[in-house]
């Protein structure tokens, strides 16, 4: 496996980048799109019910060249994590420009706005520590809580029962698919991860215990926000 990063990236001024459910699946379908070194043929996606994976008219006779895995992912209201490893030389600095740019095009397009859509360059720090790399995707996973829990943050949570319900529900991230729920399937490469986690069954049981323990003392450096 190559270099591990952690990328954050949020809207300028802390706004909202993403409005409603539509937007969600666009930035989705960017995330699929633009993960190839050649440049996007079609802009035009489609999603296959019941697993909501990302189809394309073009992907069954042209295969990509990507830049990068995407290990995990958390999609916020006005911000976004990454879990990304990649497959070129620069092929994160790659991705990311052509990620931002032509989802801020979209954006800007389809809410008649003009100028910057994201606050600068995207953060990023490279995991270097196993106890980093071991806590990250749980705290990526966790990022829905802010808006259920915010508690959770300071190590506090009143209702572990709702959350797991809460986190279970939230369709923008790849939790569900290490669940084995296969919500974004075509989207994450997880085979990696989960031979750590143990499988599907070892990642939840894992994560709840994350969940319960909530010393987020262990990964405050990986805290981009």
């Amino acid at each position: 496996m190559a270099e591990i990063h952690h990328i954050l990236s949020r809207g300028v001024d802390k706004r909202k980048i993403f409005m409603n459910d539509k937007d969600y699946f666009r930035f989705i379908h960017d995330l699929f799109e633009f993960n190839d070194e050649d440049k996007v043929l079609n802009n035009d996606f489609r999603f296959r019910r019941p697993t909501i994976d990302v189809r394309h008219q073009y992907i069954e006779h042209k295969k990509r060249k990507m830049l990068v895995d995407i290990l995990t992912f958390c999609l916020m209201p006005n911000h976004y994590h990454l879990m990304l490893s990649s497959r070129v030389e620069g092929g994160i600095s790659l991705f990311m420009k052509k990620l931002n740019g032509g989802y801020a095009k979209y954006f800007n397009t389809r809410h008649e706005r003009t100028g910057t859509l994201f606050e600068g360059r995207y953060k990023s720090i490279k995991i270097e520590n196993q106890a980093h790399f071991t806590h990250l995707p749980y705290y990526i996973h966790l990022n829905p809580l802010d808006l259920f829990a915010p508690e959770w943050r300071e190590g506090e949570l009143r209702d572990f029962k709702g959350s797991v319900k809460f986190l279970d529900s939230y369709r923008w991230s790849s939790h569900l698919d290490y669940l084995g729920e296969q919500n974004f399937p075509s989207l994450t490469s997880r085979d990696f991860l989960l031979e750590v986690f143990g499988g599907e069954k070892g990642y939840q049981k894992k994560l709840n215990g994350y969940l319960k323990d909530l010393n987020l003392a262990r990964v405050r450096s990986l805290m981009l926000e």
